[in-house]
C-alpha cells in the first residue's frame, strides 16, 4: 500500500504538490488523473524518494523508500520509458538491474518473455521504438515480482494490441492483491481499467473515490427520447410529475429520470417509443467537469489577425 499523508513540494515560490493525503490500496487498480501541470509525474517522484518533499510524508508498506531493504521486490515503477543505456540490449539493461538488486537472472527471461521482447532480447535499445521502449520499462518494473506497481503514462506508444495487453497485465496484477497506481491521459482507457481514482489539479487533491461515483458526481444523467407521439407523451409525463425538455431533432430528454418509469407511462398510455435510453457522460466528461478550474494551461483556437512581433520575427529568423 501507497500511503501520502500532507505531502507538499515547493520549488521557489511554486507550489507543485499541496497537502496531498490518500492511501493507495492493494486489490484494485488505481487511477491518478490531472490536468498537465497538476503535479501528478511530481507525486510519483517523492513516492519513489527522486524528490524530497517540502512538507508531509508517503509511505510505502508502512517505510520511506530509502528503508526498504530490496526496494525492486517492494515496488516497480515506470517513470521514465527510455531511462537506459542505449548501447546495452534489453537482456544486458534488465540482467544490470537484476544483478545490483540480487535478483535472479532467470526472472530476466522471464520477464521479457512476459512483456512480449524475447524475439529483440539481445538488439541495442536504441534502436528500440517507443512502444518497445514502453515494453521495456514495464518489464524493469516487474523484474522484482513487486508488490506495489506504478506506471506513469504506460500505454504511450502501445499499438492497440500492446494498450490490450498491459490493460490485461494491470487487472491480473490488481487480481493478485497487488498494488496498481497508474497514471494515463487516455480516459478512454483508464475507464476500462481502474476501479478507484485519484484527482489532482494545481497540486491539491479533487476526488478520492471509485470509478463509478466519480463519474455519478461529476457529470449530467439524462433519459433519452424520441416517439412519433410526442405531443401525447408530454402531457403524460408531465400528469405523472415528469418533466421533459425538447432538445431539437424530435429528441425529448428528462433531467435524472428513470428510463424504466418513463417506459411504463408510455406502454400504459399506448405512446410507442422509437427510442428510450439512458444516457451517462464519459469519464472524460466528469473529468473536464471537475478539473476545468484547475487547468494551468489553456489552448485557443482563434488565431490573431496581427502577430505582436510584426515583420520583425521572419527578418530575424
Amino acid at each position: 500500500m501507497i500511503e501520502l499523508e500532507g505531502l507538499t513540494k515547493r520549488y521557489g515560490e511554486k507550489v507543485a504538490v499541496n497537502n496531498l493525503t490518500f492511501a493507495v490500496r492493494p486489490g484494485i487498480v488505481t487511477g491518478f488523473l490531472g490536468p498537465n501541470g497538476a503535479g501528478k509525474s511530481t507525486t510519483m517522484r517523492m513516492i519513489l524518494g527522486l524528490d524530497h518533499p517540502s512538507a508531509g510524508d508517503v509511505r510505502i508498506d508502512g517505510k520511506h523508500y530509502d528503508q526498504l531493504k530490496d526496494p525492486l521486490t517492494y515496488i516497480g515503477a515506470l517513470l521514465e520509458a527510455k531511462a537506459w543505456h542505449g548501447g546495452r540490449s534489453a537482456y544486458n539493461h534488465l540482467l544490470c538491474l537484476a544483478q545490483s538488486n540480487g535478483i535472479s537472472t532467470s526472472r530476466v527471461r522471464e520477464v521479457l518473455e512476459t512483456v512480449g521482447l524475447t524475439a529483440v532480447a539481445r538488439k541495442k535499445t536504441k534502436g528500440f521504438s517507443m512502444g518497445m521502449g514502453q515494453r521495456l520499462g514495464i518489464a524493469g518494473a516487474l523484474l522484482g515480482d513487486p508488490r506495489i506497481l506504478m506506471f506513469d503514462e504506460p500505454v504511450n506508444g502501445l499499438d492497440p494490441e500492446g494498450i490490450h495487453w498491459i490493460r490485461n497485465l494491470m487487472k491480473s496484477l490488481a487480481a493478485q492483491g497487488r498494488t496498481v497506481f497508474v497514471s494515463s491521459h487516455l480516459m478512454s482507457e483508464m475507464a476500462l481499467t481502474a476501479e478507484h481514482l485519484v484527482v489532482i489539479g494545481q497540486g491539491r487533491l479533487l476526488a478520492d473515490t471509485s470509478m463509478a461515483d466519480f463519474i455519478e458526481r461529476n457529470s449530467r444523467s439524462y433519459v433519452r427520447i424520441r416517439t412519433p407521439q410526442r405531443e401525447r407523451l408530454l402531457d403524460v409525463l408531465h400528469e405523472a410529475g415528469v418533466t421533459a425538455v425538447d432538445s431539437g431533432g424530435g429528441v425529448l430528454e428528462v433531467e435524472g429520470g428513470k428510463s424504466e418509469r418513463i417506459g411504463e407511462l408510455a406502454a400504459q398510455n399506448q405512446i410507442v417509443l422509437h427510442e428510450l435510453s439512458p444516457q451517462q457522460a464519459s469519464l472524460e466528461e466528469a473529468f473536464m467537469q471537475l478539473t476545468a478550474e484547475s487547468v494551468e494551461y489553456h489552448a485557443h483556437s482563434d488565431t490573431p489577425r496581427e502577430q505582436p512581433w510584426g515583420d520583425s520575427w521572419n527578418k530575424g529568423a
